[in-house]
C-alpha cells in the first residue's frame, strides 16, 4: 500500500537535526502505531492528527494499519511539532495529496482538533540551523513560528494557518493549480531595525560616578560590581546598561533570539535588542545554567550578548 516520506526537524539544544517522518499504510487490523523514540506529547499526536483530519473534511483511513516512524530512531523527539508532517504523510500515503510535491519542503506545527495550526518552540533555531548548514529548503510553519524563522537571512518561509491551507498547496496536479489561500503566505526576510529601544540612562538623576563607571565598562566589555545601600539606584542603573552597548550584529541578534526561542520567551518586538536578565537571588542552579528534560536554557544563556544582572549578590 502507500508509503510517504515527509521532512521535519527535531530540537537538540541550538541544533535542529533532520527527522524523516515515514508513514506506511497497509491492509490489516486497523491501528495507528507511532515509533521512533517519541516522548509522550509526540505519541499523543495520534489523537490530534485523527481529529484534525476528520474535522477538516478530509478522509482518515480508518480501515488501514498505519505505521509512523520518526527517523533516526535513536534521536529523542518532543513537543507537538511533528503533528503537521504526520498528518501530511497520512494524506499523501492515502493519495489525497501529491507525495512528489512535498519534496523540497520541511514542515513543523502542532495541530488543534479543528485543524488549525499552533506555534511551536524553537522555530528560529530550526531556521538558523538550516542557514548554518547551507541547506536550501522551504519551511512551512504556523503563525507565530513563521515570523521567527523569517528573521534568518535568505530563509524561504511559508506561513499556514490551517491544515487545509497546506493541503491545498500540495494537491495532485491533475486537480489543477492551487488557488491562492487566505491562510497561506510567503514571508519576507526581516531586516535589523535601524535603532533598538532601551531604557535611557538620562532617566537617572545624579550618580555621575556610577554613570561614568557604566560607560567605561560598556566601552571595554568589562564586568561591573555596584555596591550601595537600598534605594540608591543600583537596579535602575543596571537595567540601563544594555543601552550603552554597541548595536547587535546580525549573527549576534540571531544567536540571542534563537536561545530565547528555545526558552519560549522570544518576542518579535525585542528583535536585535540586547537582553537584560535579572534572576532572583534565590534562583536554583538549574534556573541559572539551564537543564531539564528536554534541556532548556537558563538565565545565563538567555543573557547571551546582553546583560546578566545578579541582584543581592553575596560574596564570601
Amino acid at each position: 500500500m502507500g508509503l510517504c516520506l515527509v521532512q521535519s526537524r527535531a530540537l537538540l539544544g541550538l541544533e535542529a537535526p533532520a527527522v524523516t517522518v515515514e508513514v506506511h499504510l497497509t491492509n490489516g487490523l486497523p491501528s495507528f502505531t507511532l515509533v521512533g523514540l517519541a516522548e509522550v506529547e509526540v505519541k499523543e499526536a495520534r489523537e490530534r492528527v485523527r481529529s484534525a483530519i476528520q474535522n477538516s473534511g478530509l478522509e482518515f483511513p480508518h480501515n488501514k494499519r498505519i505505521t509512523v516512524n520518526l527517523a533516526p530512531a535513536d534521536l529523542p523527539k518532543d513537543s507537538g511539532r511533528f503533528d503537521l508532517p504526520i498528518a501530511l504523510g497520512i494524506l499523501a500515503a492515502s493519495g489525497q495529496i501529491d507525495t512528489e510535491r512535498l519534496a523540497g519542503h520541511e514542515f513543523a506545527g502542532e495541530l488543534s482538533l479543528s485543524g488549525a495550526l499552533r506555534p511551536v518552540r524553537g522555530a528560529l533555531a530550526m531556521s538558523l540551523a538550516l542557514h548554518t548548514l547551507q541547506v536550501r529548503t522551504r519551511l512551512v510553519l504556523p503563525p507565530g513560528s513563521a515570523e521567527e524563522a523569517a528573521l534568518v537571512p535568505d530563509a524561504q518561509v511559508f506561513c499556514a494557518q490551517h491544515l487545509l491551507d497546506v493541503v491545498q498547496q500540495f494537491l495532485p496536479l491533475s486537480e489543477g493549480a492551487a488557488e491562492p489561500a487566505d491562510g497561506w503566505s510567503q514571508l519576507a526576510t526581516t531586516t535589523l531595525p535601524a535603532t533598538a529601544h532601551y531604557a535611557d540612562l538620562a532617566d537617572v538623576k545624579g550618580q555621575a560616578a556610577a554613570k561614568r563607571a557604566l560607560e567605561i565598562a560598556a566601552a571595554g566589555g568589562h564586568s561591573l560590581l555596584l555596591v550601595g545601600p537600598p534605594g540608591s539606584g543600583k537596579s535602575m542603573l543596571a537595567q540601563r546598561f544594555a543601552g550603552l552597548l554597541p548595536p547587535m550584529t546580525v549573527d549576534e541578534a540571531l544567536q540571542s533570539a534563537a536561545i530565547a526561542s528555545l526558552g519560549g520567551c522570544f518576542a518579535l518586538e525585542r528583535w536585535a535588542t540586547r537582553p537584560t536578565c535579572s534572576p532572583h537571588h534565590t534562583a536554583s542552579a538549574v534556573a541559572l545554567v539551564g537543564g531539564g528534560s528536554p534541556p532548556r536554557p537558563g538565565e545565563i544563556s538567555l543573557a547571551h550578548f546582553g546583560v546578566l544582572f545578579l541582584d543581592e549578590l553575596h560574596i564570601r
